[in-house]
């Protein structure tokens, strides 16, 4: 029974962030592009401030997959950095803890791109 209230508590947030990227598509101006680089700064400051770990302790993986959870995986590496190596830790520590994530998405585009070819639209 755990694990199923663990599954709906990941859909429902990963599922609102959805949605709310979707209504901002819908019914504003902005580009696709602006509104994810809104979701990861939104997960930068809210990690900063510190209000993010929480949604991300109760909710796992709904949190920390979207693109808010990189940004917040950017502050609390720069965060932890600075903590160590000072003022140096600003410029390094976000590129530390996100280059699993940055690689994977490389090299999985990379395959992709190789495996498929691209067709123009009709």
């Amino acid at each position: 029974m755990d694990t199923i209230i663990i599954y709906l508590k990941t859909f429902l947030v990963g599922g609102l962030f959805c949605v709310i990227g979707q209504i901002l598509i819908d019914r504003t101006k902005l580009t696709p592009a602006r509104i994810l680089t809104s979701y990861v700064v939104a997960g930068v400051v809210l990690g900063a401030a510190g209000l993010y770990q929480p949604l991300v302790d109760w909710a796992g993986a709904g949190a920390t997959i979207p693109l808010t959870g990189f940004g917040n995986t950017l502050a609390s590496g720069v965060r932890e950095a600075v903590g160590k190596s000072g003022l140096l830790g600003a410029f390094t520590g976000g590129l530390t803890a996100s280059a699993a994530g940055i690689c994977a998405a490389i090299f999985f585009g990379l395959i992709v791109s190789m495996v498929f070819s691209p067709k123009e639209k009709s």
